[in-house]
């Protein structure tokens, strides 16, 4: 087993990838590469892309993850009797490919050359009751798309909870966070993280909720702060985009979030201030009423997650 360091991307088909690359550049990507074969799609941190659509009937394809090294991924495939294959995307390198139980594909991937970072426009000091460390200038936030920075994490409707639980664990060393329960003793998902020892990581990275019949659920792309994420809030409004849910904060990763379907009905999310965990926080298993409840903000619709 080897232990992934993040989540890298998603992959979908769409019919139109005009379509889809105007609806993400008003969600807040940028383009990474276009060609007949596929749109890649970026945010503003130095990776190569985190949104890939393929030519086709729309629907999700599968994820991919990063490893920690191209060594970890000649292990993995040793381990399971594969060869790393080079990778035509953007930034290169070597892909693993794997099925997952439900049918999604799973890319690890190594050795990818990076980008550079693109710049950040809405890097903005914010006073609170206690620390006001904005003096002598206003606070100014330009109009225009929430920049996003990265994908964060994904979750995906599996159909045994944990049989797939089991297959990401036991192959990229993930670990929980907080397992939920419909009811005492019947778990039906698990907020799952990259394991990084003492290193901080994001409180989740992958979400298998156990459905019955798998698919896709949301991604979720991190942006700048709040005031970017409320600031592209309006240009989707403005451009006549589904809204889902939102704005509110978590209870389960803290993160302030508001969600958007793209055209083809995929729910994405921009969210920010999110919870980081280090192996020293042990996992918790808490009630579906923490999962779908929020801090602040309005219900979750009935159509979340579908």
């Amino acid at each position: 087993m080897i232990k992934v360091t993040d989540i890298a991307y998603v992959r979908f088909r769409a019919p139109d990838l005009d379509e889809m690359e105007k609806f993400l550049l008003e969600f807040g990507m940028v383009r990474a590469e276009r060609s007949s074969k596929a749109l890649f799609m970026r945010g503003t941190d130095a990776l190569p892309f985190g949104h890939v659509t393929e030519p086709g009937e729309p629907g999700f394809i599968g994820l991919g993850f990063y490893a920690e090294s191209v060594a970890d991924l000649e292990k993995l495939a040793g381990e399971h009797g594969m060869s790393p294959s080079e990778s035509d995307a953007p930034g290169g390198g070597l892909r693993l490919r794997f099925t997952d139980p439900n049918g999604f594909d799973v890319d690890v991937v190594a050795g990818q050359q990076m980008p550079a970072a693109l710049p950040v426009e809405r890097r903005l000091i914010h006073n609170d009751g206690e620390e006001r460390p904005r003096r002598g200038q206003p606070l100014r936030v330009a109009p225009g798309p929430s920049q996003v920075k990265r994908l964060g994490h994904c979750v995906i409707n599996v159909r045994d909870f944990r049989e797939s639980e089991a297959w990401y664990k036991s192959r990229f060393g993930l670990i929980t966070s907080d397992e939920i329960e419909i009811a005492p003793g019947a778990p039906i998902g698990a907020f799952l993280r990259c394991d990084r020892g003492a290193t901080h990581v994001d409180h989740h990275t992958l979400f298998p909720v156990g459905t019955g019949t798998p698919g896709f659920n949301h991604a979720a792309f991190e942006v700048a702060n709040f005031d970017d994420l409320m600031a592209g809030r309006e240009v989707l409004a403005q451009s006549g985009r589904r809204h889902e849910w939102g704005v509110g904060r978590h209870i389960l990763g803290s993160q302030i979030f508001d969600y958007w379907r793209d055209p083809w009905g995929h729910t994405v999310e921009h969210w920010t201030d999110g919870d980081l965990f280090n192996n020293q926080e042990p996992p918790r298993t808490v009630g579906i009423d923490q999962l779908m409840g929020n801090q602040w903000g309005p219900p979750a619709p009935p159509t979340m997650g579908a």
